[in-house]
């Protein structure tokens, strides 16, 4: 198959139309096989094939050599007889995809906002993991509500995460945003033991104590793969002159021709993402970066190439 020309996310808005076309893009991606370049981003080479999970299967009567673990003690106590537990390992692997589209996401210097290149990476591995047949489910964030979407193997399950991504980037909502920490154990709801989960935000609470020890506990029987959004001003600002800038609380003046002004702007960055790296390496999660002067393809593709 030969590859299209790439087109760069584009805009404020989530376009849905573009998220249904990236369904063609994401043929060039296979989630459910990593690269070493992935297993270095976890600081380590992970299995692949840890926390599938099992399902129950029956019961049977126990013979010499059997898990004494698996023993069904209340079958045993009505029988007279010591039973146990038979079960097989799981064939499928869950993609589960968590969207964090609330204020801080809603930003961008070029090409689009962080909230639109999150949703088209969302839509690739989404896309992606459907074409090799896998169930696809996930969460979409924003403001203070997280939308879940239960996994299921269907085109009509990626569109509805597409329809929840469209309706969650237009609530203006001024409420108290949602903590990673508490999306996370949202999101417990519907990660089963050997899902895989992707985490896809700009990370700015990723480092709050709450998260990374929900984290270390998911990571126990999910398998995460986050990815950082960013954008290039968030760690270099624009070049000498006085700017007006405004967020939500106001407006006021920025004087980017103090060079110490601007050097302390791109140490916080790096020192914070240099933090994240680290400590999501110590919980064996790889953290993909991904920016806004970048396609979301060509970055996914070095992690989960087709061959």
């Amino acid at each position: 198959m030969k590859l299209q020309q790439q087109q760069l996310p584009r805009g404020a808005d989530i376009d849905s139309s573009a998220l249904i076309a990236a369904r063609f893009s994401a043929r060039f991606l296979d989630v459910t096989k990593a690269s070493r370049a992935l297993a270095n981003l976890a600081g380590a080479k992970r299995s692949y094939r840890r926390g599938r999970g099992v399902e129950f299967d029956e019961v049977r009567q126990y013979t010499a050599g059997d898990d004494v673990r698996a023993i069904d003690w209340r079958v045993t106590a009505r029988s007279g007889e010591p039973h146990t537990k038979l079960f097989h390992e799981e064939r499928e692997r869950p993609v589960l995809v968590s969207l964090d589209l609330r204020r801080t996401m809603r930003f961008g210097s070029r090409n689009c906002f962080k909230s639109v290149l999150a949703a088209h990476a969302a839509s690739l591995l989404l896309w992606s993991a459907l074409d090799r047949g896998e169930r696809v489910g996930g969460m979409v964030v924003s403001g203070d509500r997280a939308e879940d979407i239960r996994p299921a193997r269907s085109r009509h399950t990626v569109l509805a995460i597409i329809r929840e991504m469209v309706r969650c980037d237009k609530n203006t909502t001024e409420a108290e945003p949602l903590s990673l920490a508490e999306q996370l154990r949202q999101i417990q709801r519907i990660a089963r033991p050997g899902s895989a989960l992707f985490l896809i935000s700009d990370f700015h609470d990723g480092l709050n104590p709450e998260v990374l020890q929900t984290l270390r506990r998911l990571v126990q029987h999910v398998q995460i793969t986050g990815v950082m959004i960013s954008d290039p001003l968030e760690r270099n600002l624009p070049q000498a002159g006085r700017y007006v800038v405004s967020d939500a609380s106001g407006r006021s003046a920025l004087d980017t021709g103090n060079r110490k002004l601007m050097a302390r702007f791109s140490a916080e960055f790096d020192e914070h993402a240099q933090n994240l790296r680290e400590a999501y390496q110590g919980l064996r999660i790889p953290l993909i970066p991904m920016s806004t002067d970048q396609l979301p393809l060509t970055v996914l593709q070095r992690y989960f190439p087709t061959h």
